[in-house]
C-alpha cells in the first residue's frame, strides 16, 4: 500500500520558510550533494501541497511544473484551471487519502507548507516524517508543525548526516 511522507527542511527552531517566505538561509547553509532529494525523490510518483506552496513554488521555477511526470494535487477553496500535472482540489482528506491509497503507485509526497500538514496529521494520514534540520536559528517566521490537534507518537527510523545538515526520519508508531 502506497504511503503518504513528509519531505521537508526547517531551521533548528523549527521554521520551513521566513515570515517573507524566502529560503535563503537554507541555500547558506554546506550541505553534501543534494541533502538526500534524489534517493528520495526516486520513491514517490505524486506530489501534494498547498496552494501558497504551490504559488510559491511556481513562481521561484518562473512558471515551470518542477516535477515532471508526477502528478500534483494542490488543496485550494479557490477555483483554477487544472493542467497537464497539476489538479486542483477541496476534496476531504480522509476521503482524499483513502482514494489515492488504494490506487497503484509509489509512495506519495506532501511537500508542504504547514497548513496543509497540520490537516493531514490531524487526519492521521501521514506515515513517515524526512526533516531535514539545519543548524540555523531564525527566531521567527513560518512554523513547520502549527497548532493543531494532531498530538501523536513517531519512531525514529533512522538519520543521516548531510554535512552540516541532519535528515531525521520517523514513521508512525
Amino acid at each position: 500500500m502506497r504511503k503518504f511522507k513528509m519531505f521537508i527542511a526547517q531551521s533548528l527552531d523549527g521554521y520551513i520558510a521566513t515570515k517573507e517566505e524566502s529560503l535563503q538561509w537554507l541555500m547558506d547553509v554546506e550541505g553534501e550533494g543534494d541533502n538526500g532529494y534524489s534517493s528520495f525523490y526516486e520513491t514517490v510518483d505524486t506530489v501534494v501541497m498547498g496552494r501558497k506552496t504551490y504559488d510559491w513554488v511556481m513562481a521561484e521555477m518562473n512558471g515551470e511544473y518542477p516535477y515532471p511526470n508526477k502528478p500534483c494535487y494542490v488543496f485550494t477553496s479557490q477555483h483554477h484551471v487544472p493542467s497537464q500535472d497539476v489538479i486542483f482540489t477541496n476534496e476531504n482528506v480522509n476521503t482524499f487519502v483513502e482514494r489515492l491509497k488504494s490506487e497503484e503507485g509509489q509512495d506519495i509526497w506532501i511537500v508542504g507548507g504547514g497548513q496543509l500538514i497540520a490537516k493531514f496529521l490531524e487526519a492521521r494520514a501521514i506515515d513517515e516524517i524526512i526533516v531535514t534540520v539545519a543548524p540555523v536559528l531564525l527566531g521567527t517566521g513560518i512554523p513547520l508543525f502549527p497548532e493543531g490537534n494532531y498530538t501523536s507518537v513517531w519512531q525514529l527510523k533512522g538519520s543521516h548526516i548531510y554535512n552540516q545538515f541532519i535528515e531525521l526520519h520517523y514513521v508512525k508508531k
